[in-house]
């Protein structure tokens, strides 16, 4: 099903504004939370290259995040940190309200053009008041399915009210950016917010960073623990319990001669090491940079067993590194590898059919040709998801279409005051 299936057809849409937006450069405010710039494997690429490619048009930016590990600038963007807390589940990972006095007014000096916060969190609610005290338009895009999460990590009955957290949410803001046409479904399913208001942002990938030039013989000793004649699966991302990482224990019980590297960290880790105790596996930690680069083209297929990815940037890192990837038929990933791709730029399987992933690993395990074959046409496919592109869409179109909804908005709340103005004060009648 494509993205035109899912979302409201463009017709339907508010039309966009003129060129006005395209021409003079805009002022941005994100409020993003976790930081990008102190983060996991993978999710930090996202938002630091929308930030590099936002100041390369010349629009100005700020960026609201949590404190640990932010810089002062960023592509000269300015980075404010907030004070924060760690999340009590994941303490790692640092969450703020950014609701203080101090980041309201740098945010009111600012002057912005437009507010796009990460949902869901505890930072949306810092930005969806700020957009509502300075009157700004508001974009919240939509990266963590936590409804999927909360039975994981803690009680079931929790689901509907953070439901109606993610509704009161979106439906206060003036569009919702969805990162998969199955996150797209699942928010209008639950009505989390006008059809009309969820757009797709565009999947993108940094080509240079994740190249198969990265490839490197000392990485693959690293990564098998000295045995790098041997096949090596890699998965790289948070090692949470959602993941369903437990499975990757499952296939390597059936794959003796294969290696196995977990790159990442997570509040799962110490478990997936005492569940792969004694078995060929070995567990980086946080890789960055270069190192990174090369774990994921140092490896010779990617296995992404996990159900609830609303996109799954790894898999796209993967892919452009040139690697095959033998992932879940859930979440965002069909979107990556779709039907008619499958077995040509990468393989899905059945979520949580042990025999269907295997059928779709040996072979790739067993022959390099099939694996270089699958590889480079996985590298071809990336090279089309550039994040130049994917940026400008997103500026020029989807913060657009945001203006042009929050102005009709406060045009419909003026109407009354209009009408009662006029019925106070009529105007004289002309002959």
């Amino acid at each position: 099903m494509t993205i035109e299936e899912v979302m409201i057809e463009e017709e339907e849409r508010l039309p966009l504004l003129d060129s006005e937006n395209h021409s003079r450069p805009l002022r941005i405010a994100l409020f993003v939370e976790p930081s990008p710039f102190a983060y996991i494997s993978g999710y930090k690429n996202r938002f630091q290259n929308f930030i590099r490619y936002l100041r390369e048009m010349g629009d100005e930016v700020m960026v609201v995040t949590t404190h640990e590990g932010v810089p002062k600038e960023f592509y000269g963007a300015k980075l404010i940190g907030s004070r924060s807390f760690p999340c009590p589940f994941y303490p790692k990972v640092q969450l703020s309200l950014a609701f203080s006095p101090r980041i309201i007014s740098e945010v009111a000096r600012f002057n912005p053009d437009i507010i796009h916060a990460t949902s869901p969190g505890i930072m949306v609610f810092g930005a969806l008041a700020i957009a509502k005290l300075l009157s700004v338009p508001l974009v919240m895009s939509y990266h963590t399915h936590v409804p999927v999460y909360i039975p994981r990590y803690t009680f079931s009955w929790l689901v509907k009210p953070m439901w109606m957290i993610i509704k009161f949410l979106h439906r206060a803001a003036d569009l919702t950016l969805v990162p998969s046409a199955a996150i797209g479904r699942d928010l209008q399913a639950a009505k989390v917010t006008s059809a009309n208001k969820i757009y797709l942002w565009n999947k993108g990938v940094d080509h240079e960073s994740f190249h198969p030039r990265y490839r490197s013989h000392n990485m693959r000793l690293r990564l098998s623990n000295g045995e790098s004649e041997k096949p090596l699966i890699i998965h790289v991302g948070r090692l949470g319990f959602e993941k369903n990482l437990d499975f990757l224990k499952r296939v390597m019980d059936r794959l003796p001669d294969a290696r196995i590297a977990l790159i990442g960290d997570g509040p799962y880790r110490v478990e997936l090491e005492k569940m792969f105790a004694g078995m060929p596996a070995v567990f980086t930690g946080m890789l960055q940079g270069e190192e990174l680069s090369q774990a994921y083209a140092s490896g010779d297929v990617f296995v992404m067993p996990s159900e609830s990815e609303t996109l799954g940037q790894v898999v796209l890192e993967a892919m452009s590194s040139g690697i095959p990837v033998v992932g879940a038929r859930a979440g965002g990933i069909p979107d990556i590898i779709p039907a008619e791709q499958e077995g040509k730029t990468g393989f899905l399987f059945k979520p949580g059919d042990l025999e269907d992933c295997l059928s779709k690993l040996k072979p790739l395990l067993n022959n390099r040709e099939l694996r270089e074959t699958i590889g480079k046409a996985a590298r071809e496919e990336m090279e089309k998801h550039d994040w130049r592109a994917a940026t400008k869409k997103i500026r020029n179109e989807n913060y657009t279409a945001a203006i042009c909804f929050w102005r009709k908005e406060k045009t419909l709340l003026l109407r009354p005051l209009q009408w009662l103005a006029k019925w106070i004060f009529p105007s004289p009648e002309v002959n």
